[in-house]
């Protein structure tokens, strides 16, 4: 794991400097900081594990000028990085030494269409503004992560970013029509389509999803936008371990189909945690239970009793003995309350000390086995250490976190993150699963990528990124193993 961060990189002062004084002529007085206090914001990331640096926070304010910011990088050869809302959770946004290019202010809207279904804006624009504009037309736009309020819409794109309702919806490579991207020499792929088939050649677009900005800098995107659900029934149970979660969603998607929007585990430590440390929460159910299942149910159809439904499939839960206890939303305000319980469990870790963090995948029908399984040889590896695994069952993502021994160092037990990669990376390999499931790889997970993924698919991946940014000025060192 590249848990310390490189060397920074040296560039040419002289080259830079005049780099950095053409572009502030060309971008205006927002469009370059040199300060340290005003690039503060724009170097530190989430988890603080890496401290970034950076000349110039370049902040272009349309995509001619992003073309003249990469232009000019080009031909001074000065590596730049591309940054959205700053939320990234492996490195994938900071820089060592680079040039950061934030997208911040590229943040309008600049279509939609309500019979097309689309929704096409700026990279800039947040999670949180783009389901806003959604809704105010009568429709949906269904990623939902905990961050939304300050993740960009091209931090998703190059992340390929999940949240809670891929279960329905997909992934951000599903929920994209078309691109615009600016390429490592400043020249601008139009690829914003709303075409649903186009089948003229390769298709570029998923080329750049997912590439965190390795291969060149989206600057806006096609949102595939859905019907606005009329109805909406959310649902808690307390189940004795994970194979009763996966047993309960097996039952309410034979029922519920398509209307089964989202399922998530939440384990009984991570709730304490919750009810502990984040304020306004209240303990769901009356027990604790080891596990917890939320589901949320929706449908655009007048008719459709969800409610109904629900009650339903849990009083045959029960019969079961699949389920000990649940409760079903009966407002709004009780839905976004039971959400909210898993949408700041990651938060609540924070105040229990060093977290080792674990974004992967396995088949859905292996879920329980991994949580049992990684669970145990976890615990075999350090005894104390509280495993929080919680995610999104139902399309097999999950969050195994590991909380650090009461009364242990914090710095002592970060220092064990690579024995933890061995035992769960390579559990999840046996299982046929993924070592990033939405976070990406960037600088964090790029040597994990070289230890699991297909030596050929590497390859095929340096190719990529050799002709399409031969200098490697592009996010340099993220993303691919032995990269500069």
């Amino acid at each position: 794991m590249s848990s310390i961060a490189p060397p920074p990189l040296q560039l040419p002062p002289e080259r830079t400097a005049q780099t950095l004084a053409r572009l502030a002529t060309a971008l205006g007085p927002r469009g370059v900081l040199t300060a340290p206090a005003d690039m503060a914001g724009y170097l530190v990331e989430p988890r603080g594990l890496f401290p970034g640096i950076a000349p110039a926070v370049l902040r272009p304010a349309s995509t001619q000028e992003v073309s003249i910011c990469l232009a000019a990088c080009a031909e001074a050869g000065l590596p730049v990085v591309p940054q959205g809302g700053n939320t990234g959770l492996v490195g994938g946004q900071v820089a060592f030494g680079a040039i950061i290019l934030s997208l911040d202010r590229m943040d309008k809207v600049r279509a939609l269409d309500p019979i097309d279904l689309t929704l096409t804006l700026e990279a800039g624009v947040t999670l949180h503004a783009a389901r806003a504009a959604a809704e105010a037309a009568g429709c949906l736009f269904p990623l939902s992560i905990a961050s939304e309020g300050t993740c960009r819409i091209g931090g998703n794109l190059a992340t390929n970013a999940g949240g809670t309702a891929v279960l329905r919806y997909g992934n951000m490579r599903e929920l994209t029509l078309g691109l615009e991207v600016v390429l490592a020499d400043g020249r601008v792929w139009n690829g914003l389509s709303r075409l649903r088939k186009d089948n003229t050649g390769y298709d570029l677009r998923d080329l750049f999803i997912g590439s965190e900005g390795t291969l060149g800098i989206i600057t806006a995107a096609v949102l595939r936008l859905f019907p606005r659900p009329r109805h909406r029934t959310t649902v808690l149970a307390g189940v004795r371990d994970p194979y009763a979660v996966l047993s309960l969603m097996r039952r309410m998607r034979a029922v519920a189909g398509d209307a089964l929007t989202g399922f998530e585990m939440i384990p009984d430590f991570g709730l304490e945690l919750v009810l502990r440390h984040m304020p306004g929460h209240r303990r769901p159910l009356a027990g604790r239970h080891a596990f917890y299942a939320l589901g949320e149910l929706t449908s655009t159809r007048a008719a459709d009793d969800l409610a109904a439904l629900a009650e339903g499939v849990l009083a045959e839960a029960f019969e079961a003995d699949e389920i000990e206890d649940a409760v079903i939303a009966t407002s709004e305000a009780q839905a976004d309350a039971l959400w909210r319980l898993r949408e700041d469990l990651s938060d609540a870790q924070k105040s229990e000390g060093g977290s080792i963090k674990h974004d992967v995948s396995v088949p859905v029908s292996k879920v329980a086995d991994f949580v049992v399984e990684a669970s145990r040889l976890c615990e075999a590896q350090m005894p104390g250490v509280r495993v929080c695994a919680f995610g999104h069952v139902g399309d097999g993502n999950i969050h195994f976190n590991l909380s650090q021994p009461l009364g242990m160092d914090k710095a002592a037990f970060l220092a064990t993150w690579e024995t933890f990669n061995r035992l769960v990376h390579d559990y999840v390999a046996s299982l046929g699963g993924s070592i990033s499931a939405e976070h990406g790889i960037g600088w964090l997970k790029r040597e994990e990528l070289a230890r699991y993924k297909d030596p050929v698919a590497l390859d095929l991946m340096a190719r990529l990124k050799a002709s399409l940014d031969p200098e490697g000025l592009l996010n340099p060192g993220k993303v691919l193993p032995g990269a500069p």
